[in-house]
């Protein structure tokens, strides 16, 4: 019989042991991999929801997005992608709208975690799953949505410290966790409205996300689409520490525990769209959540359901104005689009 692996707090503490403070990426990147990997953290009994669980109305309205856009666009055959798709909620929501509207594309979804591909296998059977986006179809226009997955990707923090900035790492001491400031880095790497900042500032970048939308972006730009990407964020550089634990769907401290708790960070959409734009294609927005979903009809479509369920009503309004103003300005889109692509819907 196997020796059972070790718990991850145990490895992550012997390698600190052994090799030294490790990076709060590299925290970042092992904690999620590990808590991705062994459960479905969504709904009730898991530890938050996320848009698509809340309301049909969502990934319906996603859909047709995506549906105006193909259309308008000449209706070419395209490939249908959605990075981190959770339980296949907003997938199946989108699809069955596409398909009134005469969309019917191929499914692919780029996941790791062998739970949540057997969730999303009972909501969509037909997808066809990937690892990374290196494996996803090169011979036709892909439409990409990406809603909650760059918050999960690793950060870098970088911390002011009296008049030098350095990198934090994080260091362990008999199963606890904590930050540590490293060593320091040039004034260089710092944006220059920020080099200012008073001590103890905090400054995140995200080398991961950038790396992956530069792919996408390269991808769209060769061979057409657009990649649509909702996230909590704000628009960079700014000065902030937003590296954040989530547990039973209430806020914890982000370095207990790793491997049992979701960790995100804010995303910066001013440097995803500047990353997308260095490849070629066109960025469009951020705008808010809410704005979008308005712009794409949801008032409308909260009164179809309400008048097709009428015993529903309530919570339909309810469920519309949690997504529209609850999360409507705390949640950003950004859409990216191939040269020659029309303009997305709701990017006025």
């Amino acid at each position: 019989m196997t020796e059972a692996e070790p718990p991850l707090a145990d490895r992550l503490a012997r390698a600190i042991t052994l090799a030294g403070p490790i990076s709060i990426a590299q925290f970042m990147a092992a904690a999620n991999a590990h808590y991705y990997a062994t459960r479905d953290p969504l709904g009730a009994a898991g530890d938050f929801t996320t848009a698509p669980e809340i309301s049909q109305m969502f990934g319906e309205l996603i859909g047709l997005w995506c549906a105006d856009l193909w259309d308008r666009a000449g209706r070419p055959d395209i490939a249908w992608v959605e990075l981190g798709p959770g339980r296949g909620t907003l997938s199946a929501d989108a699809l069955r709208a596409m398909e009134r509207a005469g969309l019917t594309p191929p499914v692919h979804f780029v996941e790791t975690s062998p739970t949540l591909r057997a969730e999303q296998a009972q909501r969509v059977p037909a997808a066809t799953w990937h690892d990374d986006i290196a494996t996803l179809p090169t011979d036709r226009p892909l439409l990409i949505v990406a809603n909650e997955f760059f918050d999960a990707l690793p950060v870098r923090q970088l911390v002011k410290a009296l008049d030098v900035w350095h990198e934090r790492l994080v260091a362990c001491q008999d199963l606890l966790f904590l930050p540590i400031a490293g060593q320091q880095v040039p004034d260089s790497v710092i944006p220059p409205a920020l080099r200012a900042a008073p001590p103890g500032s905090v400054i995140e970048t995200s080398p991961a996300s950038v790396a992956v939308m530069r792919a996408l972006a390269q991808r769209i730009a060769a061979q057409g689409g657009a990649v649509l990407a909702i996230d909590y964020g704000y628009e960079g550089p700014a000065i902030g520490d937003t590296l954040q634990a989530v547990r039973g769907h209430a806020f914890a401290n982000p370095f207990d525990q790793p491997g049992e708790q979701d960790l995100t960070a804010h995303v910066d959409f001013a440097t995803l769209a500047a990353a997308a734009q260095a490849e070629g294609p066109h960025a469009f927005g951020p705008v808010d959540q809410g704005a979008l979903l308005t712009a794409l009809g949801i008032e409308a479509r909260a009164a179809a359901l309400a008048a097709a369920s009428p015993e529903r009503a309530d919570s339909i309004a309810a469920d519309r104005a949690r997504l529209t103003e609850t999360m409507g300005s705390l949640f950003k889109a950004l859409a990216v689009g191939a040269p020659g692509w029309p303009a997305p819907a709701g990017f006025a």
